[in-house]
């Protein structure tokens, strides 16, 4: 086609030309994976047969290169593309015929993703797709397996075939659902062969396969299908009345932006707490114009019943999603809370049906029995996933779901894949073995961590050693620009993910920056609000602001100057307390809490009155809130001491005058660094360990705080402070 309406043409003649054969099928991958509409994240994959020089015979070979087992068109890199001698997976086809207990779901059909090992090329690594025999049976020398969301609206009609012949001719063929794997390969093997001059199937219920010897030409047949199909389905939608009465028009209205975040943060925590009975769960908000029109039509409660149809959608959306029939205009929170309550018992029911109903006697046992996907007319949606990054393509998955049942809906009837078809995908032995390969979770992952002071000093290397743990990180800080770059220094880091999902402050990675007044309960409130928001709720907070107010050469402080040191260090760290203990009751899941103390806590001295008496406060505050706040949350304190390097509490007029305090030789041109090296050092000599102390080795014991490696400890203190005797325990 000249132009695409409905698709984004992104082929660059000059690029291609620069790249070796592998780096075009990946620069190909790459460009339909970057849109959306052409496939999802993760979804789909492409292949090249290539000429190959064998490293065993020095002699040119065919060789398949396909995307392999997970990763992303979109992102994907040689590294993520298996590599498999053609010529041997085409004589699989006398092995597998050879087998008695041969055919569709058949234990001879499953043995084959085992023999794909014993075709490697040269060593390669990547587990190859289960729709390998699909790139490898058809003549293409290049193959673009998509799942556009206007592909699927036709493979999800109740009369699909019918469809594919009226909208493309004999353009494209057709073969019903078939599960992916051998026997569909050889079935698009026999429909390539009987019609030559086909160079595309539509596969029920699933997507389509579509080749041509020439990449770029592949690609844009690719493109073209999608664009037919696309311009079909908005013809005919148009002709319905477009967004008026999609999905039967709309039963509910929206909630204006204000009111939906107010129900959002008010019930997202409870609900994680009651999808994650047994293991936690991050969650990504979705209520942009799409989502919306969806969830308030008439048609919401029928269609998100039927389900899910593309495999790839079921899998992270399950079977269905739990959509709760909530009037916005007319019910209040407590109703609505009331509603999800009640829909949750009874989709763990329904779930528990549809295992016992589906199983087989080698089933794995059944999966967490809790909805990832939930709909809330006048407020949006909610997905879950084990991290943000899961959840996002949860989200997006069930976006393009809605997309598949608009388009279906527009041009026919909407069916979803039998529910014994979809139990054999999600309980598939194949499946299984890859979730049980999957590398063992981190210490802390499915948790979300908060820390206040994030935008320097301890704060910010708290965030830092906590995240390599697998912990989401909120960067809190009174200077908002300081706790989002760290969080940016951690998205940069650790990447942003590969979910696309989310809207808001939702639409984030492992790691936000907010501001909070810790002196203030309204801004407590509202930024840990904003967390509920971005991830649904929080696990554990390490509370690292705090001030020192040097003292005159009197050694005393203002007045005023006292009353701020006290709301910081102490009443500041209450007022987290108090407000993120209201949450964590709605979540009901355990917590931990973390405060910052110090040695100076312990030891009387001249010159920082105000400061070591909140700290002294401080201390007692530690053991008082690990009472009130038990048995839900634990609380500890961290209590460092003499920490000058990469402390935002020791600016260079405070060290100078601790270096003058002690007559510790200095010059007044002398480099900040080299000013800081000598009090550390001078800290240093007076510890039993004489090591300076820096904020990691404050950072580790936060980690540990508020790990399981200390599980049986609160109303704690940890000194790290080098082993200064004077602040002994007394």
């Amino acid at each position: 086609m000249s132009s695409y309406k409905f698709v984004n043409y992104s082929w660059d003649d000059a690029k291609a030309a620069s790249l070796d054969p592998v780096g075009r099928l990946i620069y190909r991958s790459n460009i339909l994976g970057a849109d959306q509409r052409i496939t999802n994240t993760g979804g789909g994959n492409t292949s090249s047969k290539l000429t190959e020089k064998d490293p065993l015979t020095g002699q040119p070979t065919e060789v398949l290169w396909v995307k392999g087992s997970g990763g992303d068109l979109r992102t994907s890199t040689r590294e993520n593309f298996s590599s498999l001698y053609q010529q041997k997976l085409i004589d699989f086809q006398k092995l597998y015929g050879a087998r008695s207990d041969k055919g569709l779901k058949a234990k001879a059909e499953d043995d084959m993703v085992g023999m794909y090992t014993h075709a490697t090329f040269n060593l390669n690594p990547r587990a190859s797709s289960i729709d390998t025999p699909l790139h490898s049976f058809v003549p293409g020398k290049h193959v673009d397996h998509m799942h556009p969301n206007a592909i699927i609206s036709i493979a999800a009609s109740e009369n699909c075939e019918k469809l594919t012949k009226e909208i493309f001719g004999g353009d494209m063929a057709y073969v019903p659902w078939m599960r992916p794997g051998f026997e569909l390969g050889l079935a698009m093997q026999k429909i390539s062969q009987d019609n030559p001059k086909v160079q595309a199937i539509m596969m029920g219920q699933h997507g389509f396969i579509s080749w041509d010897n020439d990449e770029k030409a592949c690609y844009t047949l690719t493109l073209d299908l999608i664009e037919k199909a696309s311009a079909y389905i908005d013809a005919k939608y148009q002709a319905k009345g477009g967004d008026a009465t999609a999905f039967g028009g709309a039963k509910y209205q929206t909630l204006a932006p204000e009111g939906r975040n107010a129900i959002f943060s008010a019930i997202l925590p409870w609900l994680r707490g009651q999808v994650s009975q047994q293991k936690r769960f991050i969650g990504t908000v979705q209520d942009d114009e799409k989502i919306l029109r969806f969830v308030n039509s008439k048609d919401a409660a029928r269609l998100a019943e039927l389900g899910t149809s593309c495999p790839d959608h079921f899998l992270r959306t399950k079977i269905k999603p739990l959509y709760v029939d909530w009037n916005p205009q007319t019910e209040d929170l407590a109703s609505l809370k009331k509603k999800l309550a009640a829909g949750l018992e009874q989709y763990r029911k329904d779930y528990a049906a549809y295992y016992t109903k589906s199983k087989h006697a080698n089933s794995p046992a059944m999966r967490d029995p809790n909805p990832t996907v939930v709909l809330i007319p006048g407020v949006g949606m909610v997905a879950w996933g084990k991290d943000k990054s899961e959840s996002r393509v949860t989200a997006e998955f069930y976006n393009c779901a809605v997309e598949v049942m608009r388009g279906a809906e527009a041009i026919d009837k909407y069916i979803a894949l039998p529910q014994q078809e979809a139990f054999d995908i999600e309980y598939w032995l194949l499946e299984e073995a890859k979730l049980q390969r999957m590398p063992a979770e981190k210490e802390l992952a499915r948790q979300v961590v908060i820390v206040i002071g994030a935008g320097s000093g301890i704060g910010k290397e708290t965030a830092h050693r906590i995240v390599k743990e697998g912990a989401h990180i909120v960067c809190v800080d009174l200077n908002e620009g300081a706790a989002q770059a760290t969080a940016k220094e951690i998205e940069a880091k650790y990447g942003v993910g590969i979910g696309v999902a989310g809207t808001g402050l939702s639409n984030c990675g492992p790691a936000i920056g907010l501001a909070a007044n810790i002196t203030d309960r309204a801004s407590i409130r509202a930024m840990l609000d904003k967390v509920a928001l971005a991830y649904g709720g929080f696990d554990s907070i390490c509370v690292t602001a705090g001030i020192f107010v040097p003292s005159d050469t009197s050694g005393h402080i203002p007045d005023d100057k006292w009353a701020l040191t006290f709301n910081i260090n102490v009443t500041g760290s209450y007022f987290v307390a108090d407000e993120a203990f209201k949450t964590w009751k709605e979540q009901g899941l355990k917590g931990n809490l973390v405060l910052t103390t110090s040695a100076n806590a312990a030891v009387a001295k001249k010159g920082s009155l105000a400061y070591d008496t909140s700290k002294a406060a401080a201390n007692h505050l530690v053991r008082e809130l690990a009472i009130e706040l038990s048995p839900l949350v634990r609380v500890n304190g961290v209590a460092p001491a003499t920490v000058v390097q990469g402390s935002a509490m020791f600016p260079r007029d405070r060290v100078i005058g601790s270096l003058a305090k002690y007559n510790i030789p200095y010059k007044d041109d002398e480099a900040t660094d080299s000013l800081v090296t000598k009090l550390a050092q001078f800290y240093a000599d007076r510890t039993l360990t004489k090591s300076p102390i820096t904020p990691a080795d404050q950072a580790e014991a936060y980690f540990l705080l508020i790990s399981k490696r200390l599980s049986k400890t609160t109303g704690q203190v940890i000194t790290v402070d080098g082993g200064l005797h004077e602040a002994f325990l007394r």
